[in-house]
């Protein structure tokens, strides 16, 4: 296996979209060129978590390789997935280049890109928790239901209590007339007796 001068190992991947008629050769031609062995490869999207052959490449590192890819996107498609699998990378003790953005985090100058990658992903999802906290508080403020709508209504609720109480249906029957499952109607049934036992 070839390794570069320091003695690491510079393992690559490259990867295309399944049934997009992309073509390998340009990312495995660079990759080979700059010294890459072994290269992985793979047909899926970037979107996709489960990439068998990117996780067969990330678990063949050891401390001191440099896992290596044509362009950023050929890791992944959206910033948070990207700074994941580096997470993944940095905890193998590996470094990381893609070659077209000119980014290593072998050099300083890499790390310090990164982590700054890595604090604007963290800004964005405080923003995003931020926003959703006063979505939230202002939607209990204006008396407004939060979470999945309720399967009936207060007057259903009252009906299959007054059909099961004169026995006009069994709790699969009226699961049946208002389409809702048997455990729902159970649920509507055993609050009311709770509520008449006074617990």
């Amino acid at each position: 296996m070839e390794t570069v001068p320091n003695g690491r190992r510079l393992i690559g991947y490259a990867r295309v979209s399944r049934g997009n008629s992309q073509d390998l050769d340009p990312q495995l031609r660079a990759l080979t060129d700059s010294g890459c062995d072994p290269i992985y490869r793979e047909e899926a999207s970037g979107g996709r978590s489960d990439r068998p052959e990117l996780a067969r490449a990330i678990g063949a590192l050891q401390p001191g390789d440099v896992f290596v890819v044509w362009k950023l996107d050929r890791l992944s498609r959206s910033l948070r997935d990207l700074l994941f699998t580096l997470e993944k990378i940095t905890e193998a003790g590996a470094g990381f280049r893609s070659l077209t953005e000119a980014v290593d985090t072998t050099t300083a100058a890499g790390r310090l890109m990164t982590q700054t990658l890595g604090a604007f992903a963290e800004f964005e999802r405080a923003m995003i928790r931020e926003r959703t906290m006063n979505g939230l508080h202002h939607a209990r403020q204006a008396g407004r239901h939060l979470g999945r709508r309720p399967s009936l209504t207060g007057p259903q609720r009252a009906d299959i209590i007054a059909k099961a109480e004169s026995g006009q249906g069994s709790p699969a029957q009226l699961a049946n007339l208002f389409r809702v499952s048997r455990s729902t109607v159970q649920r509507v049934l055993r609050e009311h007796r709770a509520r008449l036992a006074g617990v």
